[in-house]
């Protein structure tokens, strides 16, 4: 089955999709084997584990790259951030030609202008609605495969307020958007009020220490959320993991006295499929 029909299969059972984020083919692998039915392309995540914040500074060649890497050693649906398509109308048909060879699943498009920044920091700015529904159109005519999911984020929330965000969206969906991301709602009724007013679909970020406040997923299901994406939670427990492996090293000049807290040596090269490979060179 294509990736971007089982990804629709998966949202149409009724409870919501978790697609936890990764940022490489290691981190990728880790979010199917722990058993998830998807995963998040982290354009954050991608770009912060190039050692750059999340303001627009990685190329669209250079995210690709990693969602090549993602889509390849997950062999899960993956959802694509996307940006802002990387520009205007012409990048956006790029944009999303580039994805659809990729094998995605799906991928969001927002309403920021370009150079865009994350979410959930402060100072964004959005381009007109009438460009956002024009890059929505363009994203849906140059699509092959139809099924592959266009998501539509709007950042209207901390820019323009909750009452504009709601009408974006609504605009978003007609057209033709499958699927509706506000993102940074920023209390617990907003999130109830989006999926009371917006038809459809619709996709929460949803990640401690952030803006919006945590919902339990069973909660959010039953609202009509049906994907929940959990961006950065992995990136952020391996920065704080690696910073305690380097103290260690530091002070002992091994972490040998860690040993219990390190994936083994064998386990690791069970997670990269090392005897897969190898074995090529016996048939």
């Amino acid at each position: 089955m294509k990736p971007t029909r089982q990804l629709r299969e998966k949202l149409s059972l009724g409870s919501s999709v978790i697609a936890p984020g990764a940022y490489d083919g290691i981190s990728a692998r880790l979010v199917a084997m722990a058993g998830f039915d998807a995963v998040y392309a982290s354009g954050g995540a991608i770009a912060r584990a190039t050692g750059y914040p999340d303001i627009g500074l990685l190329s669209f060649s250079e995210v690709l790259e990693r969602i090549e890497k993602i889509v390849e050693a997950s062999d899960l649906p993956v959802i694509a951030d996307a940006d802002t398509g990387f520009g205007g109308s012409a990048n956006v048909q790029r944009t999303v030609r580039a994805l659809e060879r990729a094998g995605v699943a799906a991928f969001h498009l927002e309403d920021q202008s370009f150079p865009k920044r994350c979410g959930h920091l402060d100072d964004k700015k959005l381009i007109d609605v009438g460009e956002m529904c024009r890059k929505i159109r363009i994203a849906r005519h140059t699509l092959i495969d139809q099924d592959c999911m266009i998501i539509a984020r709007t950042d209207a929330i901390a820019t323009e307020g909750f009452e504009s965000a709601l009408t974006r969206a609504e605009q978003y969906v007609k057209a033709g958007a499958d699927m509706i991301f506000v993102e940074a709602p920023e209390t617990l009724d907003q999130i109830r009020t989006i999926a009371q007013r917006i038809p459809g679909p619709k996709l929460m970020n949803m990640f401690y220490g952030a803006k919006t406040p945590l919902m339990p997923i069973e909660e959010l299901s039953s609202l009509g959320y049906q994907l929940v994406i959990i961006p950065s939670d992995m990136q952020r427990a391996a920065i704080y993991a690696m910073q305690i492996v380097l103290a260690e090293i530091k002070r002992s000049g091994d972490s040998s006295a860690m040993a219990a807290q390190l994936t083994s040596f064998e386990e690791r090269e069970k997670i990269v499929q090392t005897s897969r490979y190898l074995a090529l060179d016996l048939l």
